[in-house]
């Protein structure tokens, strides 16, 4: 828990207590569910059985981010903790919302959410995985038409009957929405369809039924399927939207024997597939037969036009879309046209947006993508890429998705620093948790380069000329930075990034003066490192620059830093390797004259030789305004210096001989006494 602070505590679950807590190192706000168990073997048992969650890639499930077991001294007990997503809103917020307008669902909302529901359940199951808690509360909603599940449990958790007895006893709705023979602890993939055929009643009965007749109602069906044909008859009077298929469907679902139940597949392919239902993320083609290989080889067999009419006559076709990308990343730059990959790049978008959880899918997608905007852009710089906020909001829904992938991530931050550099779309992307999914990554992969570079590439090509939304996680990138590059300290290109960063977040004021000496030290060794890249001479002169400008401490370190060695000498070596680069001596006269402002630093100035140099600069170059007026400010400040300290040796030459002259006496009365 001492990465966690507690914020406060939610209501009681069915088998725990639920904690909001802040994550301390990315200050994400999380849920713990803490979980008393009844002893070691009952823990160990349950950890194991919840272990596998956490690989789970879905984007309608929340995700275990962490699982660990603490003591309770006071009442000398083991908890197990479940560290999960936070989210304000859920779908027993909507369903209370319209019961007490006394008002019915949007029925397109509906599907949409029922769809999502549905299409994370069938993943679940065919991981032979059952949710076992299945009710609107652990429906979480994160946006206004994106649902997860949460909460999923497991066998030794769930069985704890005299936890279910006194919840069931202190609150009543708690098992309502459970299958009758899971209030004798059995569970099976049928017990989830019998609680999400209560929650399809609940949000088609909400305009006429109250919280209390609902629950009633659910209860009553474990006995009697005769409630059931009653309610059905008054939503029919009620002209309830899609009466017709919930009257036909849910008679199925709501079977009080288990075996009785049609399952999750067949509630699909009636709502979906032979049904009217509707809905962007229910896969279809995992209830039609596949596209047989021979006809996908000969449709993929022409040229790229043929390919792409291929791909968009097969949109929800996961094999499809695979082999068409893959034969796509095999045709030569030259039968590359600039005609068609504007349109590519929709289809593939589509395929992405439709395919959400297939990796295999995405990795092509995003070989593919990269290719065809590199292509593009080299035959026409001023080409401009095809993307909206609803593209990059995918693209980030599937990073997270797939959020132990580290191709996919390297591929997608690529991806996104392509479109930043074309787009002007940082705030929208701020707006849309970037920042927070960076900081995520820098934190879990830093070990990673080729998630560290292209992150650090990607945070530049955001930060630069942008407005910053929310200072709050930007301020916690330097610390990821220094983390990062003291990981990699012999990487030249990852060091190249970092002090581009560096440079940007002092401009920005992103950086607490706590972190100034660390960030000097880093910047000088990344000059050491690899002088000769003068993208990376330029960037790290410049954040020195930024940050001896407001900290003298800052400016102390570039002089002397704590390592050892003199970062004027290496100021000096780069000048001779640059003397006629106007760029790289501009940044180095900028951090001369932040330098020189400071009198505790002049005299260190002085005897390294840097008057001398600037005196050079100033000869050599005429022409450049700024360039000019950094070497003349140093130049005046280094002279004032000299001219005060030889004022002052001429002052101590004067004292010095005035005290070495001999003391004539002199007679009281003041004549001088003669020998």
């Amino acid at each position: 828990m001492e990465k966690y602070q507690i914020l406060y505590q939610l209501s009681p679950g069915a088998l725990g207590v639920n904690l909001v807590v802040k994550e301390l190192a990315t200050e994400a706000k999380l849920v713990i569910k803490q979980v008393e168990c009844l002893d070691e073997h009952h823990t160990n048992e349950a950890l194991e059985e919840l272990r596998p969650l956490l690989k789970l890639q879905h984007a309608h499930i929340s995700l275990y981010q962490e699982l660990f077991i603490t003591w309770n001294s006071e009442v000398s007990s083991l908890s197990l903790c479940l560290v999960m997503e936070y989210s304000q809103g859920s779908l027993q917020m909507v369903i209370q919302s319209k019961r007490e307008e006394k008002a019915e669902m949007d029925p397109k909302w509906m599907q949409e959410i029922l769809g999502q529901m549905l299409d994370a359940l069938e993943y679940l199951h065919q991981l032979s995985i059952i949710h076992r808690n299945l009710k609107p509360s652990n429906i979480s909603l994160v946006s206004k038409n994106h649902c997860k599940l949460q909460d999923l449990s497991s066998n030794a958790l769930m069985t704890h009957r005299a936890k279910w007895n006194v919840r069931a006893e202190e609150d009543p709705f708690q098992k309502s929405w459970m299958a009758p023979e899971a209030l004798d602890f059995t569970f099976s993939q049928m017990s989830d369809v019998w609680s999400l055929g209560c929650i399809m009643l609940d949000m088609a009965s909400c305009s006429f039924l109250n919280a209390t007749e609902a629950m009633y109602l659910r209860k009553s069906l474990r006995q009697n399927s005769g409630s059931l044909k009653a309610i059905l008859k008054t939503m029919e009077e009620k002209h309830i939207p899609d009466v017709e298929t919930f009257s036909s469907l849910l008679p199925l679902m709501l079977q009080i024997n288990p075996l009785d139940r049609i399952t999750i597949k067949a509630v699909v392919r009636m709502t979906f597939v032979s049904g009217s239902f509707k809905s962007s993320c229910v896969a279809m083609t995992l209830h039609q037969q596949v596209v047989p290989e021979i006809i996908t080889n000969i449709l993929l067999e022409g040229n790229v036009t043929s390919i792409l009419e291929a791909m968009e006559n097969f949109p929800s076709r996961p094999e499809v879309q695979i082999k068409a990308m893959k034969r796509l990343l095999q045709i030569p730059e030259d039968q590359l046209g600039l005609l068609w990959p504007m349109g590519l790049v929709e289809v593939v978008v589509t395929a992405m947006k439709l395919h959400e959880r297939i990796l295999d899918l995405q990795l092509c997608a995003c070989s593919l993508l990269l290719r065809i905007l590199s292509h593009v852009l080299v035959q026409d710089a001023e080409a401009q890429v095809p993307w909206d906020i609803s593209i990059i909001c995918s693209l980030l829904s599937i990073m997270r998705s797939h959020s132990d992938s580290e191709q996919l991530i390297t591929q997608g931050y690529s991806l996104l620093t392509i479109i930043s550099s074309q787009v002007q779309v940082s705030e929208e992307l701020q707006k849309a948790g970037l920042f927070e999914l960076i900081l995520e990554h820098l934190y879990r992969f830093s070990k990673d380069r080729d998630i560290c570079f292209s992150a650090l590439g990607l945070l530049w090509s955001l930060l630069v000329d942008a407005v910053i939304v929310n200072k709050d996680p930007v301020v916690k990138i330097p610390a990821l930075v220094i983390q990062v590059l003291d990981t990699h300290p012999t990487d030249a290109e990852i060091a190249e990034a970092g002090c581009a960063v560096f440079w940007l977040l002092s401009l920005l004021g992103c950086m607490s003066e706590w972190q100034f000496e660390k960030v000097v030290e880093l910047l000088l060794q990344s000059i050491r490192l690899s002088q000769e890249r003068v993208l990376l001479v330029n960037n790290a002169y410049r954040g020195l620059a930024s940050l001896a400008k407001v900290s003298e401490l800052a400016a102390f370190r570039v002089v002397m830093p704590q390592d050892g060695g003199s970062g004027l000498t290496l100021l000096q070596e780069t000048y001779q390797l640059y003397k006629d680069d106007p760029e790289v001596v501009e940044n180095l006269c900028m951090l001369l004259a932040h330098l020189s402002s400071y009198k505790e630093i002049l005299p260190e100035l002085e005897s390294s030789g840097i008057r001398a140099l600037v005196r050079e600069i100033q000869g050599r170059f005429t022409s450049s305004l700024e360039l000019v007026s950094y070497a003349e400010k140093a130049s005046l400040s280094l002279e004032a210096a000299l001219h005060s300290s030889q004022e002052r040796k001429l002052c101590g030459a004067a004292v010095r001989e005035e005290a070495a002259a001999p003391k004539v006496p002199f007679l009281p009365e003041g004549r001088p006494h003669l020998p």
